[in-house]
């Protein structure tokens, strides 16, 4: 028994990387039979995980890979709570209900102390949020006039997946407006060609995924406004604020996509975005309570009080929610105007540099009236390049950084195009190194051109 305790204490004081635990494979598709020292484990997750990119130097993400140390310490201290229990963690339930005027403040509503929203686990949840109360609303006016309500459809510009499942899942009709030729967006003309009296809503997306651009929502309420007038139908509007919803307020403020349309009945954005908060979080609000359905909400007791709830998740974590109203208190909008501003300014460096090589035209420049702190751009026409894009984002990997390069959506398919993202934590010096990187890349071709180039569909799956 002695040999046996000794045993334990030489494996507790070994070096990890001499214990008897790391010196044969764990399994990895079935738990093992045996428990092993938390430190051993610890290492053996961690060292799987350099195998990851390193999230700073993701390009193509449009989350945040940068928190400072105060949001750290908040998400420890809040790793237990549970934000759907209200009654449990009151001061949690309250700081969301905060967050949620806030933004309906931000966002100009009429009545922003009075108004109705809530915390989802991203803006996809609150994107589908937003669509089912139109589409309830919908049905219900559809119920009212006598008429059926067997065949809704929605109509949006090129958009995110998330729109996408919305209409899977709830057998909506997305009517997608294509891009054509340099027409990248919705616009109002092409709206009015596809609206009828089974339009649950329009969605404009205030930063176009594939291109970074805003669409026009002022133009398309206007025209909306003006469909009304002439013929009755009366089409709301929401609004995909994704990554706009957090920019638009503080860099562009003459913008007016928000609450000061009243046909703009419900906005969703990411607070894991241009928001700041750690990934995990969304936000949707409605314009009035009328405008969400009571049969929408759930109401629940059996956590130990009542409490109405009308996500589609249930049980969530509430550290992303308390890091959000940190941020709120510590930035306030002269934080979140500098720190988005700084990166609008790296962007259209970016754009600037990216032009001077002389390979590639500017889809989108980075600047904050017309989109979000992106860079997009496709190669030059009539030139005879000695590399694809998706020759030189492969290129850029080996430096460790991913810059993305996909065909656009239809009618565009035949574009590729390159995109960066550039979020807090992406300073002007990573920026510069990125420009040296993308030199050598190119420098790289110039010396051996690639022959028989990889094609977009062996990219994409690549890439993928």
């Amino acid at each position: 028994m002695l040999h046996k305790r000794e045993n334990i204490r030489d494996e507790i004081l070994d070096e990890v990387f001499s214990s008897t635990d790391l010196s044969v494979s764990m399994p990895k598709y079935r738990m093992p039979e045996k428990e092993h020292l938390a430190r051993h484990a610890y290492q053996v997750v961690s060292d799987e995980l350099m195998m990851d990119g390193n999230s700073r130097q993701n390009l193509a993400t449009f989350c945040q890979t940068w928190l400072e140390p105060e949001v750290r310490l908040l998400m420890a201290e809040t790793l237990d709570k549970n934000m759907i229990d209200k009654d449990e963690y009151p001061q949690t339930a309250a700081i969301e209900e905060r967050c949620v005027h806030i933004l309906a403040d931000l966002w100009n509503s009429p009545d922003a102390s009075n108004t109705l929203g809530t915390s989802t686990t991203g803006s996809s949840e609150a994107a589908m949020l937003g669509g089912m109360a139109l589409l309830w609303n919908w049905r219900a006016r559809q119920k009212a006039a006598g008429k059926p309500a067997d065949k809704p459809n929605m109509i949006t510009g090129p958009v995110q997946v998330c729109w996408h499942k919305f209409a899977r899942y709830w057998d909506v009709e997305l009517r997608e407006i294509p891009m054509e030729g340099d027409r990248f967006h919705m616009n109002a003309e092409e709206v009015l060609k596809r609206v009828d009296e089974n339009t649950i809503g329009v969605v404009p997306t205030l930063g176009v995924t594939f291109t970074g651009v805003f669409e026009p929502v002022q133009e398309v309420s206007q025209a909306l406004d003006k469909l009304q007038e002439d013929t009755g139908l009366d089409i709301p509007i929401h609004v995909d604020g994704a990554s706009g919803g957090f920019l638009a307020p503080f860099t562009a403020p003459h913008i007016v996509w928000d609450f000061r349309l009243p046909r703009v009945k419900s906005i969703n954005t990411s607070g894991h975005k241009f928001g700041l908060a750690p990934l995990g979080v969304g936000w949707v609000v409605w314009r009035d309570a009328a405008d969400l359905p009571e049969d929408l909400i759930f109401n629940v007791n059996y956590l130990g009080g009542n409490m109405p709830t009308f996500a589609l998740n249930f049980s969530r974590p509430g550290g992303q929610i308390i890091a959000q109203y940190y941020n709120f208190l510590r930035l306030g909008k002269e934080g979140y105007r500098k720190v988005h501003q700084a990166c609008y300014d790296t962007a259209m460096y970016l754009a600037s540099e990216i032009d001077k090589l002389g390979h590639f035209d500017i889809i989108h420049d980075g600047s904050p009236q017309a989109g979000i702190p992106a860079v997009s751009w496709k190669l030059k026409d009539g030139m005879d390049h000695a590399f694809t894009l998706f020759d030189l984002a492969d290129r850029l990997r080996t430096r460790g950084w991913q810059v993305p390069a996909y065909t656009m959506p239809p009618h565009r398919e035949d574009l590729p195009v390159q995109r960066i993202l550039v979020r807090a934590g992406f300073e002007r010096d990573q920026a510069a190194l990125l420009m040296d990187d993308y030199r050598d890349a190119i420098a790289h071709f110039d010396k051996h051109p690639i022959t028989v180039s990889m094609s977009e569909e062996e990219a994409g799956a690549f890439h993928h």
